[in-house]
């Protein structure tokens, strides 16, 4: 069709590509070649073009942090977490429900990554819920829940991505994510008595007590058994504070707050909590070096994808159409949130991102929003993409690590999925949720 421009058939060609089960970096670099054929560039550029998208100071945070999620998880931190939260929260109704719920949103604050979270706390949090009399398919859909919102609640790289796309402050992203992503956390609390668990709370199941071999003395009391879990844990919870007051003091840059985590998970696991043996240190490192590579292509090959988008003005034309819609900017953000929602179904955040925030910032300015609230909710709607079906890849490593079929996971998953949507509709309605802490911090 000749009225469909080259960026439109690169469109087109990428989900062709990924129907195929093309991998989606590949997919968008072979769109974009295609693109580039068809506009009459060579391929000369292509090298330049890599180089200059992958060439930013703010992306070198994404495996940083990625590195530093997964030496916190191998060091120990997750079972003296967990354990924690257990003896200070697990006596409130709900029981390893609150603190499941607690523990993956404290993870998130050190993570800044679904998959690795529900990787790393995942079988603890599943095992201790069972054990309080929760249903073991409902205790993985917290857990993925939970974890989905590593994405919102800072640190988190797909913050970072949308900074550095949207070229807006990463601090104040930072800063801004905090409420909205503890708001959709709390909301979680809401689906707990539908779960089977004890809802009178729990005071010495021996079962929970014997977690990851750092039991405390159920007969001692609660003071001591606090101080202790407190004190065995401490060095693993002042780390958000660690960095993310180092942020907002502008001590350091979140960049500078990436390095700064990995060398604290380094020194706290090899020397305090002496968990990261050689052989443990090795392993970190190439899982993260996987998860970094995988993060990393995409972004390269996006940078074509974008470039062909620009050339193309095909930015100027979506948006136009997005604007055409309707009038009423409720109608056009909620197109906006929807085709977010759709696009998780089947692929994962980062792509979605370079995908559509080249089309939806302009109308953003158009339309006189704030992006750093558009940037939370984008957030907010991309976690709830990481829970939902078919390709919601929390669901498969949850599925993975509790050894459920991934129908059960998924089952397992509405409740918060009901929840999650509720609270990107309360965000959505009222901006202001956003910029508590940022007006409160000037």
């Amino acid at each position: 069709m000749p009225e469909v421009g080259a960026g439109s058939q690169m469109v087109v060609v990428f989900f062709v590509l990924l129907l195929l089960r093309v991998p989606v970096a590949f997919a968008l670099g072979l769109s974009a070649l295609y693109a580039m054929w068809v506009l009459g560039f060579g391929l000369d550029l292509v090298g330049d073009l890599i180089a200059t998208g992958i060439a930013k100071f703010s992306l070198l945070a994404i495996p940083f942090f990625i590195l530093a999620g997964e030496l916190m998880g191998s060091g120990g931190l997750a079972e003296r977490m967990i354990r924690f939260f257990r003896v200070l929260i697990g006596g409130l109704p709900g029981g390893m429900g609150v603190v499941g719920t607690v523990v993956c949103l404290f993870w998130g604050a050190v993570s800044g990554s679904g998959p690795a979270s529900v990787a790393a706390i995942g079988p603890l949090i599943v095992r201790s819920m069972e054990e309080d009399g929760y249903s073991r398919m409902f205790a993985a859909g917290l857990v993925c829940t939970g974890a989905a919102l590593s994405i919102v609640i800072p640190p988190s790289i797909g913050l970072i991505i949308y900074g550095v796309v949207a070229e807006t402050s990463i601090s104040d992203l930072f800063i801004a994510a905090i409420i909205p992503g503890l708001f959709v956390g709390a909301l979680m609390l809401l689906t707990l008595p539908f779960g089977g668990g004890n809802t009178r709370g729990v005071t010495g199941t021996p079962g929970l007590d014997r977690l990851a071999a750092l039991s405390v003395d159920a007969e001692q009391p609660y003071g001591r058994r606090l101080v202790r879990a407190f004190l065995d844990s401490f060095w693993g919870l002042i780390m958000p504070v660690v960095i993310l007051g180092g942020i907002y003091s502008g001590v350091f840059t979140p960049t500078e707050a990436a390095i700064v985590a990995t060398v604290y998970a380094l020194v706290i696991g090899a020397f305090i909590y002496r968990n990261l043996t050689p052989r443990v240190l090795y392993e970190s490192f190439v899982r993260a070096s996987s998860s970094s590579a995988v993060v990393m292509l995409v972004v390269a090959y996006a940078s074509l994808f974008g470039w062909v988008v620009t050339v193309d003005d095909l930015v100027g034309q979506y948006s136009s159409v997005l604007l055409g819609l309707s009038q009423n900017e409720w109608v056009i953000l909620l197109v906006i949130m929807l085709v977010l929602l759709l696009a998780g179904m089947f692929m994962d955040a980062v792509t979605i991102m370079f995908i559509t925030l080249p089309i939806f910032l302009p109308v953003v300015r158009e339309l006189g929003w704030d992006p750093v609230w558009f940037g939370v909710l984008v957030m907010i709607n991309l976690a709830i993409g990481l829970i939902t079906p078919p390709v919601g890849i929390n669901l498969f490593v949850a599925a993975n690590v509790t050894r459920l079929p991934l129908e059960k996971v998924t089952r397992g998953v509405v409740p918060f999925l009901i929840t999650s949507m509720v609270g990107l509709a309360v965000i959505a309605c009222f901006p202001e949720i956003a910029h508590l802490l940022i007006g409160a911090m000037r």
